[in-house]
């Protein structure tokens, strides 16, 4: 029998409430004695002492036992195999103690990790003057991605909302921009109009508050027209949720808060659009085919990608996804997780994943089994995406999206038909090349920093650092 221990999760309810173990044994129905053992991890919490604290507390029980450890096991791993660590690594007992004992430490050491990656990032990128910023412009990025996977990528609070609004509009999902131009007069007072490109100076939709109006360029594609339609329904509709929400991820700056503030509106829009139900059964028929399902819900490919990160719904859960997106120089301009893998955290910087190929390749799926030194294997999908250009001296834009889950989800999708064989071929990817230990890797651009490669001159290998 798995044994639920959820000390530090009681203690914190406990402080926060102002409560001596006394006082909350005396809530719960229990003794003194049984809060100190529980909140020590010395007893397993049971199922009536979990519906007591959800009755006294208010609090979702089902939140307060969701198993966060793999994703922070993994988490741990993944900062230990800095090279700043080499061959000081604690093993997996130490680290699961650390989880099970210390959880308040072990969330501040990653904290403290992922700001010393963020120095690293920014001095390696941006100039001494401007450093300071952007540190804390990645910072607020990094907490915001943060919190999303600290909740699987699953808000059932945003989903609630969305479904309701969803019922309130009504109609089939190509009539949904005119239900919601409608819906958003009726309800709100604001006026929905589409507006010329040299109007716009350059935004895709501006909400004007003080005129209760709502802009939308003409550059938008009519999918896109009413995502936007349904975030800003999100912004009027579901401000206080918003809010909330924000207050509990913790962000560190204003301008990250209102940066967060966009992505729920986000998950909001989505899941309007797409409800969960229809998705997940959509997705389950048709074996995650994203084509069909972004017809059937007139939707782009990039929505349905994203959404599908968020089907973690307990009961109903889909693939577990992770979320990539970069641009034709490998930055990563977008990414969401729900699995307790660390590959989107850092992904995209790999030649021999073919996400990069997709430029090559504009509007054809490119799927590829692939696998890391030391974290398993993986099934992805890539895809260019476009975006809107407002002007025909812009540059075309495209970006690719990524869609990856661990290889044993594999066989739920139906891109992985041909990959999921033991015959079929594996690329042996890493994470960037200053830390990959493929010594003999042919795509090489950096050395390794934590190994010096061997130098003979006389011998020209694949690479400039091989010999």
């Amino acid at each position: 029998m798995v044994k639920t221990l959820i000390g530090p999760q009681i203690r914190h309810i406990r402080k926060i409430n102002t409560d001596t173990q006394a006082e909350m044994a005396r809530k719960l129905g229990v003794s003194a004695a049984y809060i100190n053992l529980l909140e020590n991890n010395q007893r397993s919490v049971s199922v009536n002492v979990l519906m007591a604290l959800s009755e006294a507390y208010g609090i979702d029980a089902h939140h307060l036992v969701k198993d966060s450890s793999a994703t922070q096991l993994a988490d741990l791993r993944a900062c230990l195999r800095d090279p700043m660590f080499a061959n000081q690594a604690p093993d997996i007992s130490e680290l699961r103690a650390a989880l099970d004992h210390a959880p308040t430490v072990v969330k501040l050491f990653l904290q403290l990790h992922a700001n010393h990656e963020a120095l690293q990032h920014s001095m390696r990128k941006l100039t001494q003057d401007d450093a300071s910023g952007s540190v804390q412009a990645v910072r607020a990025e990094t907490a915001i991605y943060t919190f999303f996977r600290s909740h699987g990528n699953h808000f059932p609070p945003l989903e609630a909302a969305a479904e309701a609004a969803r019922d309130a509009i009504g109609g089939a999902n190509d009539d949904l921009y005119a239900n919601l131009k409608r819906h958003l007069k009726q309800a709100y007072g604001l006026q929905v109009t589409l507006a010329p490109v040299e109007e716009m100076e350059q935004a895709l939709r501006v909400f004007d508050i003080a005129e209760s109006r709502v802009l939308i360029s003409e550059a938008l594609d009519p999918v896109n027209r009413t995502f936007q339609l349904a975030h800003v329904l999100a912004l009027v509709s579901v401000s206080a949720l918003l809010e909330t929400l924000i207050t509990d991820a913790n962000i560190p700056t204003e301008t990250g808060q209102e940066r967060c503030r966009v992505e729920l509106a986000n998950y909001f829009a989505a899941a309007l659009l797409m409800p969960y139900d229809a998705i997940y059964r959509t997705a389950e028929d048709t074996r995650y085919d994203l084509d069909r399902i972004a017809t059937r819900f007139a939707v782009s490919f990039e929505q349905v990608a994203q959404r599908l990160t968020t089907l973690q719904r307990k009961g109903a859960e889909g693939v577990p996804f992770f979320f990539l997106r970069i641009d034709p120089a490998g930055n990563v301009t977008k990414r969401f997780n729900a699995t307790p893998f660390t590959l989107a955290d850092q992904g995209g910087a790999c030649p021999v994943w073919n996400l990069h190929s997709a430029f090559a390749a504009p509007d054809t799926i490119l799927p590829q089994r692939v696998e890391l030194p030391d974290t398993g294997q993986f099934f992805t999908i890539s895809r260019t995406t476009p975006r809107p250009v407002t002007q025909h001296q812009d540059t075309p834009r495209r970006l690719v999206v990524t869609l990856g889950c661990e290889q044993t989800h594999a066989h739920r999708i139906r891109y992985a038909d041909p990959h999921d064989r033991a015959e079929a071929p594996i690329a042996q990817i890493g994470i960037n090349c200053h830390i990959c230990p493929r010594l003999d890797c042919a795509q090489r651009a950096y050395e390794p920093l934590h190994v010096a490669l061997p130098l003979d001159v006389n011998r020209r290998g694949t690479t400039r650092y091989q010999s």
